[in-house]
């Protein structure tokens, strides 16, 4: 008998109306927020102005190779299909969201077939994802394709009790780790590592033909190393700064920054487990108190002496083997772990007794306290609004804003979303930098000389920097001139003509 979607207590109707509200409220009232959203728009808007969809480019004329490009397609193909709006940029990300809603019930059916109609609400719920589905990262996108590969593989080695085993799941399986790789590289490849465990220490009693495996194998690659080959081949040495700059330093320094400390394991995926699960966390903690225990008992010498449950030894290499490899990387964000918290909600709904389902009647506060907090985000100051910055700019230039030029600060690239506009980061003196990936796409004096002083130039510098800045303009023989007061502690200027002189020369006075 096939497990129904939902036990007593979470009807179908409430399921699906708690998803499209997560998903979907609010999906397009915030600005986009730089630097990770405007990073992601940017590169994938950039492909639909050049019609260049292999290489990813944050501008003309500079590359970002910092991630696989399905995200910019997905981002791009919206935007093509519904306009250059938050909404649009957002909807991929969005319907991933629904994607392991929907992927983590099937795998639910298979691993905790009483309760597997909870395990979708769970998920749906918890802090950590309901955040995460309107936030432009690759790590939504990538949790979906990783969860259809657990799911494929799970359909074949857990069938339910009137099935035979489904080897098509093993085609699912590699299509799923195929579009992941294609969308973050090995890490997809992470969960990997868990089952390669559980078919040591629980083999399937049924294994599949091999031809299954090879089908699948020439599946993955066919998806995901074209891509890398192609590139690899039109950029010389790009290979090699994969390996290097996304791979290996990545893993073994703090090269980017990112919570690279001794600690740092404990004060990033700490909160983020204990707050990210909320409000489920106590089930999350009664799951972790069984855990070791289990373990134990799985990996004896010969673990017919203890046998374990093949479906919860999997939930728990599945969570712990990624984590662990995690922690010993140094390069450590919260959303990195965000494919963690679809085996996570099963984790959770396994700890509960099947005579004791939670009430329905306090999650409708948390649904309301979860909106509130994007309503509120939508009108909360910062200075990484990119909407706000766009609507600043237009205010004070003295002409439509046709290219927004950061002086050594960061650059908002999400007012190209906003504005249409190309964005560009610039150094006052240009040092040797890296050749993928640069910190500049040029000078500040190659800028000018590239563009001429045409109208719609907007430049944006640091307060600080500002002297440093109108000094190098003025050596040049032109003028640094500001529009308006200071906003976020920057200046906001144009590069103009000295007094006196008739009009702004054209571009190639400068050649």
């Amino acid at each position: 008998m096939v497990t129904p979607l939902a036990p007593p207590g979470v009807p179908l109707y409430t399921l699906l109306t708690v998803s499209l509200i997560l998903a979907f409220a609010f999906l397009g009232l915030r600005g986009i927020w730089d630097p990770d959203e405007g990073r992601y728009t940017n590169v994938a808007l950039t492909m639909l102005d050049t019609g260049n969809w292999l290489d990813p480019m944050r501008n003309e004329d500079t590359g970002h190779w910092t991630k696989p490009p399905l995200t910019y397609w997905l981002i791009a193909a919206s935007v093509a299909t519904f306009g250059q709006t938050p909404w649009a940029a957002r909807l991929p990300v969005a319907l991933a969201y629904l994607a392991c809603i929907a992927l983590a019930w099937v795998c639910a059916r298979r691993l905790v077939r009483p309760a597997a109609g909870w395990v979708p609400l769970v998920y749906a719920t918890m802090f950590l994802p309901v955040c995460a589905a309107q936030l432009i990262t690759t790590d939504f996108l990538l949790s979906a394709f990783q969860l259809l590969a657990m799911a494929g593989f799970i359909v074949h080695r857990f069938p339910n009790t009137q099935e035979r085993t489904q080897p098509w799941g093993l085609l699912v399986m590699y299509i799923g780790f195929g579009l992941a790789f294609l969308t973050k590289g090995p890490p997809a490849l992470l969960p990997v590592l868990a089952l390669l465990l559980l078919r040591w220490r629980c083999p399937h009693p049924v294994p599949a033909s091999p031809l299954w495996h090879l089908a699948g194998v020439v599946l993955f690659l066919g998806i995901a190393l074209p891509w890398y080959a192609v590139v690899g081949t039109r950029h010389a040495g790009l290979w090699e700064y994969f390996l290097g700059a996304e791979l290996v330093d990545r893993v073994a320094s703090d090269r980017f920054g990112r919570n690279g400390q001794w600690y740092g394991w404990l004060a990033v995926y700490g909160p983020t487990l204990l707050l990210g699960t909320a409000p489920w966390t106590i089930g999350l903690l009664r799951w972790g108190k069984g855990v070791p225990a289990m373990l134990r008992a799985a990996f004896r010498t010969d673990p017919a002496k203890a046998p374990v449950e093949p479906g919860a030894l999997l939930l728990a290499l599945w969570i712990l083997v990624p984590l662990l490899i995690f922690c010993l990387s140094r390069s450590r964000l919260p959303l990195y772990v965000l494919p963690l918290f679809a085996p996570i909600a099963i984790a959770i709904v396994s700890s509960w007794s099947a005579r004791r389902w939670p009430s329905l009647s306090w999650l409708w506060v948390w649904i309301g306290f979860i909106l509130a907090l994007r309503f509120a985000a939508a009108y909360f100051p910062t200075h990484k609004d990119a909407s706000a910055w766009a609507s600043m700019l237009e205010q004070r230039s003295h002409a439509p804003v046709r290219e927004v030029i950061f002086v050594e600060d960061m650059a908002r690239y999400g007012l190209h979303l906003h504005l249409d506009v190309e964005i560009e980061r610039v150094a006052r003196e240009l040092a040797p930098q890296a050749r993928f990936n640069p910190s500049y796409d040029e000078s500040l004096w190659d800028e000018i000389k590239e563009t001429g002083l045409e109208d719609g130039l907007v430049y944006v510098t640091k307060q600080d920097l500002w002297p440093e800045v109108e000094r190098v303009v003025r050596e040049h023989g032109f003028v640094a001139r500001p529009l308006g007061e200071r906003y976020q502690g920057r200046v906001i200027f144009e590069v103009t003509h000295p007094p006196g002189v008739p009009g702004p020369p054209p571009k190639n006075a400068f050649r």
